[in-house]
């Protein structure tokens, strides 16, 4: 099974991203998704999730407003969609799937997609 990120790369300061991951080789619908991010220096942290359970959509509070994440039960992809971006939006993005039930414990994590907002 594996995780995927596409759509990274440069955009300038107020403008807009997307940015994808598609999921194969697991059962899409048993793994709550989630979107991290790592900046220069900085720890990886939560952006965006879905959590399967009540189907809610959370964000981090420095996204709130800017950010949309989406999930394609079909396709198995969850996109994020990223609009007024800020220099501090620069990341490498990371494409989360958390196992739920009787997959809790299992998580992968793909290779991540770079962002980098700059004018």
């Amino acid at each position: 099974a594996q995780v995927m990120e596409s759509g990274g790369g440069l955009v300038q300061p107020g403008g807009s991203l997307r940015v994808s991951c598609v999921a194969s080789g697991l059962t899409f619908t048993m793994y709550d998704m989630a979107w991290y991010r790592q900046g220069p220096g900085k720890e990886r942290e939560f952006v965006a999730g879905v959590r399967r359970r009540d189907n809610t959509t959370h964000y981090a509070d420095s996204v709130k407003g800017r950010f949309t994440i989406s999930i394609d039960n079909v396709k198995n992809t969850m996109d994020l969609q990223m609009n007024s971006l800020e220099i501090e939006d620069t990341a490498v993005y990371l494409c989360n799937a958390k196992g739920r039930g009787i997959l809790d414990g299992i998580d992968w994590w793909g290779q991540g997609t770079q962002v980098t907002v700059s004018s």
